[in-house]
């Protein structure tokens, strides 16, 4: 008896240290409040009227992202979700996860650390949509790979350009590409246009494969000199994935300054939520990430550094603008931090490291 009630008193003064001091900052309690004021979805590309400057048609994912806010009234609220759920991820970087599982009677806590340790590792499945004047080859799909591992693991070799101003700031995402499957199919289409319907094996097209595990590439004639466009996250399952037409896919001598791959690295850029660099928008548009000067618009070419728009030097390097593509060679850090949030714990694209 003596020992139980010992033991009782020892379980009492426990408990009583436990408990915190009115005055005491509690650790592993803080609760988020996520400044979502300047989110926005739609922007001013629409997509049913085509643009007098051929050189402005060359993504045209946000413009398809418009008509798919149109015809899908529930997107923009998971879009929405999404954004937040980005915001707290890079919130809550790099701090510890509360060890009791709350959240301080907050309603916004804080997401699972990340749920992998390095790199993240993404099939690709490409849908070639073949077409007699076009040829994908072997040779095109496999270059293409090997560009999309090398931009995204820092290893193009144009980044030794990097000017002094950015260099602390390129990032190395960590994310391997490999060749999951080759499907082909015979098409007579000179044009698929952007309405998905490579996507769709009842339009023509090839449907795509496990879109929860596998990054679907669609290849083939967009027609209207468009280079590619891509689904955020958030979209359709079943048009999940990125299309880009046949001659800038991988090294391609018939793509021109377009026919080194970096179409795929933009268009995957958007996949993984990334924005145009300039937010489509004015200077005040923003792309959602700290560390990229604003800007007012694309820069096309191959522009010299500086090149200046509201009152700071533009990443024109990034590959989420629309330069020549051996003149785009760096993602930064802070667009790594958008990438990863969507493969952590509730995220979008957690499918595809669980």
């Amino acid at each position: 008896m003596k020992k139980l009630i010992f033991s009782l008193a020892i379980l009492a003064l426990t408990v009583v240290a436990c408990q915190p001091n009115s005055d005491e900052v509690v650790p592993n309690q803080e609760v988020a409040t996520i400044d979502m004021s300047d989110f926005y979805v739609y922007t001013d590309s629409d997509v049913e009227k085509p643009s007098s400057n051929a050189k402005k048609d060359k993504c045209q994912t946000m413009k398809v992202l418009n008509r798919q806010l149109k015809e899908n009234p529930g997107l923009e609220k998971r879009m929405f979700d999404i954004e937040k759920h980005t915001r707290t991820y890079i919130y809550f970087k790099g701090k510890p996860k509360n060890p009791g599982g709350g959240n301080g009677g907050g309603n916004t806590p804080p997401p699972a650390p990340d749920p992998y340790i390095g790199i993240i590792t993404i099939p690709v499945v490409v849908n070639i949509l073949e077409d007699p004047a076009h040829p994908v080859t072997q040779a095109h799909i496999d270059s293409q790979i090997a560009i999309l591992n090398a931009d995204f693991n820092n290893n193009n070799p144009n980044t030794a350009g990097v000017p002094k101003e950015f260099a602390d700031l390129v990032a190395d995402t960590e994310i391997t590409f490999t060749l999951a499957a080759i499907n082909r199919k015979a098409s007579s289409k000179s044009e698929w246009g952007t309405r998905d319907a490579m996507k769709l094996e009842s339009e023509g097209g090839i449907d795509a494969t496990d879109p929860t595990n596998n990054l679907n590439l669609w290849v083939c004639e967009i027609g209207g000199g468009i280079l590619g466009y891509a689904q955020f996250p958030g979209g359709t399952l079943a048009t999940d994935g990125v299309v880009i037409g046949s001659d800038y896919f991988g090294e391609n001598a018939a793509g021109g300054v377009y026919g080194h791959g970096r179409t795929a690295t933009h268009e995957v850029g958007h996949w993984l939520n990334l924005r145009h660099i300039w937010g489509d928008g004015r200077c005040r548009q923003d792309d959602f990430v700290a560390d990229t000067p604003s800007s007012d618009g694309a820069n096309y070419g191959c522009p010299s550094y500086p090149t200046v728009n509201c009152k700071s030097n533009d990443m024109t390097m990034n590959y989420m603008d629309y330069v020549d593509d051996n003149c785009m060679y760096m993602f930064s850090n802070g667009q790594n931090d958008r990438i990863r949030a969507i493969f952590a714990s509730e995220g979008p694209r957690e499918s595809f490291v669980n």
